[in-house]
């Protein structure tokens, strides 16, 4: 749950007049990516060229405000950054941090990539564990299926945790960085799951280990791929890599 001094971090998808609001009145901070197009306000500042600017924002005219504890006419102030991005694309955010003596320009850049961790996690949720394919309709079996699927990453998560050390060891020599490849390491526990939990832990847990660190992946620094902004409007199969197979 979401208290004071807590920031939260929200992709494009995201911001709204409602979602800002309800920030506001519980004191929680945010930050959020906004299309450049999102309103008036922020079409100015994308046209100033400033790099930060306390801004007013307020609700669109033609709405209802029936069920909302605002009018047209509230006003919230925010913080616009315009960060560059290492391929030279401008991003806009959004943000409750005012204080640009406490919250310097610079810092946003790398504040707002902290949210990568979840993005990659969300990639293997969907994607490599295949949370999204359920093995049934009923609300039981879907919620049983994403449990299940969580619960695999947590056992895969401990695993990794408890080889850092060895890990480290095992490409000392190597001139390039490597990591645990994610999508075998849940295919070596599908196939083990049941064991891990009901026969010899420890022999089974051991065996794991010795999987993990012989498939090792390297990290490429500075490794980017295109960004295809369009993918999602496609009524077409998303693009996926051709060297990706699945295990599981």
């Amino acid at each position: 749950m979401q208290k004071k001094n807590d920031l939260i971090i929200y992709d494009r998808g995201y911001p709204s007049f409602d979602l800002v609001y309800h920030h506001m009145k519980k004191d929680i901070d945010f930050l959020i990516r906004v299309k450049k197009d999102f309103s008036n306000v922020v079409k100015d500042f994308v046209k100033s060229k400033k790099r930060s600017q306390i801004v007013l924002i307020t609700p669109g005219k033609n709405k209802s405000y029936k069920d909302k504890e605002y009018t047209a006419d509230t006003s919230i102030k925010v913080r616009l950054i315009s960060v560059k991005l290492n391929d030279g694309t401008v991003e806009i955010l959004m943000a409750s941090l005012l204080n640009s003596k406490k919250h310097r320009y610079k810092e946003f850049k790398d504040l707002y990539f902290k949210r990568w961790g979840v993005e990659i996690f969300y990639d293997e949720f969907k994607n490599k564990l295949k949370a999204e394919y359920f093995s049934g309709y009923s609300n039981n079996t879907i919620q049983q299926d994403i449990n299940v699927a969580i619960f695999v990453s947590n056992i895969q998560s401990l695993i990794v945790n408890d080889i850092v050390e060895e890990l480290q060891e095992e490409i000392k020599d190597r001139s390039l960085k490597y990591k645990i490849n994610t999508n075998l390491s849940y295919g070596f526990l599908k196939d083990r799951i049941i064991s891990l939990l009901m026969d010899n832990t420890a022999d089974m847990e051991k065996e794991l280990k010795e999987l993990f660190l012989k498939h090792l992946v390297p990290v490429i620094p500075h490794r980017k791929n295109k960004r295809d902004y369009g993918k999602y409007r496609s009524k077409t199969k998303p693009k996926t890599f051709t060297n990706r197979k699945d295990a599981l």
